[in-house]
């Protein structure tokens, strides 16, 4: 399946992935692309790796929208305001999104988009005379379609928790790339199990293929973090821990000194698991434009309010985590420019020490270290004393605080059941109006997918 906005132009994304092999894609006017030329090398195929994790840095995948779109769909109303002018963000906040929203459509086009990159790659991985160097493609594909796979459906399907994974609705599977367009690709929604279950057997792969260590792309122990992600949603906590486990103690991250070293870091940061580079050439950081201040070239479009203050212990330094803007308050993790070449974070260790102890606490397991060292871990680099002992609902807590802002609140909120609330009144997060619409121009041309009900 190749969203609708491509059709015409079908597989201009791998050209455009392909973009850094000097001329060596000589395409014809016409609505395919030659295989055998486009990834007719080695090289060619890395060179198409490299553009899917480009894409990935898009403004509608980890350049904004992945973490933005859903945090704003969760946040509490008389905490966090929309304050900005585009009526497609404002959406979101309102609890009211429509399935013109071109926010949704560009999230939804541009993840198919990545997976078809990788469906290609993965097509190609015969022209690798070294079998290490076909891995490490193979690893690379899987890490990214499984990726896309588990951000796709947890926000258009249903939480695992709370429904019928065999029966409720998640996203089009397409394991095999688009290069023609027949009817055959006008495919049905899977269930939220059957998606589940490839995104599993990808980052599985992913991480048994991946080198430890690849420079700004995915390795071995990214795939396990997302995994840990993947394991916490549907409530497997044994496989969470484990997963969020080897991360914390085999990769070498550690927690940044402070909270805010943690954030709009030039060269990264040790506590990245997983980032997304941004620099004056490559890559969008709209996070920047909408959180960040106006003196930091922001829109300074969502504010934070006292009530939000108020979530924070005194002494607590995520409370002062803050820029002030003219008198309004916006977070501070999002105000790094362009120009100042800031990576993103996606997942960082700190995460993994909330996953680990909520994790061994609900299966009662004791994978790493206990509970109450990780979850003080977070505490005492937030500037707070250490806890004698530790909840589920201290963890859930600490996750709130630790990382707002970066795109987990809504799925949190899903997995665990709790309330959002609304102008209507407070609703379960499970509610239909918290999935994304499928886009009304996928709709329109693909006669075989279901709408979700809210729409």
């Amino acid at each position: 399946m190749l969203p609708a906005r491509f059709r015409p132009a079908l597989l201009l994304s791998l050209a455009l992935a392909l973009g850094a092999c000097d001329g060596l894609l000589d395409l014809e006017p016409q609505q395919s692309i030659s295989n055998e030329r486009a990834l007719a090398t080695p090289q060619n195929v890395e060179s198409a790796i490299v553009g899917a994790y480009d894409r990935m840095s898009d403004g509608d995948l980890y350049g904004g929208q992945l973490m933005m779109g859903p945090d704003l769909l969760a946040a509490s109303n008389a905490e966090v305001v929309w304050t900005g002018t585009f009526a497609q963000p404002r959406e979101f906040w309102n609890k009211s999104l429509l399935v013109n929203n071109s926010f949704v459509e560009d999230t939804w086009e541009d993840a198919y988009d990545v997976i078809n990159v990788a469906n290609n790659v993965l097509s190609a991985l015969d022209v690798f005379g070294d079998e290490g160097a076909r891995d490490r493609a193979e690893g690379h594909a899987r890490f990214l379609r499984g990726l896309m796979y588990f951000e796709l459906v947890r926000l258009w399907g249903p939480a695992w928790t709370g429904g019928d994974p065999g029966s409720d609705l998640g996203v089009p599977l397409v394991l095999e790339p688009t290069r023609t367009v027949t009817e055959a690709d006008d495919r049905a929604r899977s269930t939220v199990g059957e998606v589940y279950a490839q995104i599993i057997t990808d980052l599985e792969a992913a991480r048994d293929r991946l080198p430890q260590n690849d420079g700004d792309l995915a390795d071995t122990y990214a795939a396990s973090a997302v995994l840990s992600r993947v394991y916490l949603s549907q409530g497997a906590y044994p496989a969470a821990a484990a997963e969020a486990s080897r991360v914390i103690e085999g990769s070498g991250h550690a927690l940044a000194p402070t909270f805010g070293d943690a954030f709009n870091q030039a060269a990264g940061s040790s506590e990245y698991v997983f980032g997304i580079p941004i620099t004056e050439q490559d890559g969008v950081n709209e996070l920047n434009t909408f959180y960040g201040a106006r003196e930091n070239s922001g829109r300074g479009d969502i504010q934070l309010t006292a009530d939000y203050a108020g979530l924070f212990a005194d002494d607590d330094a995520r409370a002062f985590f803050y820029v002030d803007d003219r008198g309004r308050r916006r977070t501070a993790k999002w105000q790094g420019t362009m120009a100042e070449g800031v990576d993103i974070p996606v997942i960082r260790l700190a995460e993994m020490l909330l996953t680990r102890a909520e994790a061994n606490l609900r299966a009662g397991t004791t994978v790493g270290a206990a509970p109450l060292a990780d979850v003080n871990a977070v505490r005492e680099r937030a500037g707070l004393d250490a806890l004698d002992a530790v909840s589920v609902d201290d963890v859930l807590r600490e996750r709130r605080l630790e990382l707002d802002f970066e795109g987990e609140l809504l799925h949190d909120l899903k997995r665990t059941q709790r309330a959002i609330p609304t102008i209507d009144g407070e609703l379960p997060a499970t509610a239909p109006r918290f999935l994304y619409p499928i886009p009304q121009r996928e709709i329109d041309a693909n006669p075989n997918l279901e709408q979700n009900a809210y729409y």
